[in-house]
């Protein structure tokens, strides 16, 4: 043994420091890579995202203008202002962002020109209402010169997006070939490795009290292995938790936006529509058609706004209770699908956050009820314990195998993760041809979302 300990560290070490050397270069040549790629990227974001705002404030500048030329009333010209005072420090950060590139200055200078042209066309046709130029707006109106500007900006704008999509999609392949790399370094790290160890073995089989050792050692390695697995796995849950709440914030904040924002643009709107009709009574009938056409049209945008609002955040919830949303839920749906749907709802406790868990649960039933199980009925119910809630969604569709759920099967993981983070449990029992069955325990007191 003493004489195949030399030879054997004589190799393993050169093995072992030519292996470091070899993870060392892979590791930095993988960081200057990752880096480059990751500005890549970043540069082809801030330059979309700069292009889209551009655009965005175009179309506003001409929305107002618009709104302006027709109406005659000056509080249009606010979006018209603010498009037009934003658009220069757009053109300010684009500049900066495209500078270094030259290849790309030539449809930046494009998209400058044309947006010129589209701002002083609309500059021309505002002064004009102002004066009372009436005939000579009109004209102006007629022509296809802002029509044609429009489509100029869109076509540089759509080449500078472009440029910016190959950027980013430069960096990821870059960062995929890093990856690739540092798979191919762990891997010759790793047969370097176990080339070293089994040297080791020959060094330690006359060594039993430390190869005992050892075995201790790689024993608390695992132990803090499991440890930290367990610890990453309760963050990503948290993780997952936190971006579900966030994402019924963000839907609440959306709903309130369209509730305010543009439940009262649509409401202007139609009041504006009826001061017209009443001061152009008896006028050809023509008229008065496009006028109750107008009105019906803005009836309907009401309408489908307050639908998508309630989508987003049902504001029955608050104002209702639990009870009476799931019966407007159930009636709602079987008004849509064709379904019948039977309810059976018993009036139940729970905080908020808990409401909105089972409200979310039905709904996300129903919806994949209506998309996949051709079910001719259904029943929702809702039943009241001493210390726990029971719902459950029943229907007499096609069923599928319970075990042939896919990864990409995110409707059943979320539900079953937004009842576990309430501290329920979630059973889903289903087979082909016997419809599907979807129930869920909640505590009273359980863990709440906010």
């Amino acid at each position: 043994m003493k004489k195949l300990s030399i030879p054997t560290i004589a190799i393993s070490m050169p093995l072992a420091v030519l292996a470091t050397v070899i993870l060392m270069f892979i590791n930095e040549a993988s960081y200057r890579d990752s880096t480059t790629a990751a500005t890549k990227i970043e540069e082809g974001q801030q330059s979309r995202g700069a292009i889209n705002t551009l655009l965005q404030h175009m179309l506003d500048a001409e929305t107002g203008q618009r709104g302006y030329l027709l109406t005659g009333d000056a509080q249009y010209l606010d979006p018209y202002i603010n498009a037009t005072q934003s658009i220069p420090q757009d053109f300010g950060r684009m500049r900066q962002l495209y500078a270094p590139y030259p290849d790309q200055l030539i449809p930046f200078s494009l998209l400058a020109q044309h947006a010129a042209s589209k701002l002083a066309e609309l500059a021309l046709t505002v002064r004009m209402r102002k004066d009372g130029k009436e005939d000579a707006w009109k004209f102006v109106l007629t022509t296809n010169v802002g029509k044609e500007h429009m489509d100029a900006i869109r076509e540089q704008a759509a080449k500078l997006a472009a440029i910016s999509v190959e950027k980013m999609a430069l960096g990821q392949h870059q960062i995929e070939k890093t990856l690739q790399l540092s798979r191919i370094g762990v891997g010759l790290m790793a047969l370097a490795g176990l080339l070293a160890f089994y040297m080791y073995l020959l060094q330690t089989k006359a060594l039993l009290a430390s190869g005992k050792r050892e075995q201790e050692s790689l024993q608390r390695e695992r132990d803090l292995l499991e440890t930290q697995v367990r610890e990453r796995t309760a963050t990503l849950a948290d993780l997952a938790t936190h971006l579900q709440n966030v994402r019924e914030d963000e839907r609440g904040h959306l709903a309130r936006e369209l509730h305010d924002e543009l439940g009262a643009l649509l409401t202007a709107a139609k009041l504006d529509v009826a001061r017209i009709k009443a001061r152009l009574a008896g006028s050809s009938p023509e008229v008065t058609e496009r006028l109750e056409h107008m009105t019906t049209t803005l009836n309907s945008g009401i309408a489908l706004k307050r639908r998508i609002v309630e989508d987003l955040r049902p504001s029955s919830l608050s104002h209702l209770g639990l009870v009476a949303s799931l019966e407007i839920l159930a009636r709602e749906f079987e008004e849509r699908s064709g379904l019948t749907i039977h309810t059976d709802l018993e009036s139940v406790e729970l905080g908020g956050s808990a409401q909105l868990t089972v409200y979310r649960l039905v709904q996300e039933s129903l919806t994949n009820m209506g998309k996949y199980a051709e079910a001719r009925q259904a029943v929702i119910s809702l039943h009241n314990f001493d210390s726990t809630v029971s719902i459950e969604v029943k229907d007499d569709g096609r069923g599928f195998k319970t075990d042939s759920i896919g990864t990409t099967s995110h409707g059943l993981r979320g539900m079953r993760h937004r009842v576990e983070a309430a501290g329920g449990r979630l059973t889903v029992t289903s087979s082909l041809g016997n419809g599907t069955q979807i129930h869920a325990v909640l505590p009273k007191n359980g863990l709440n979302m906010n």
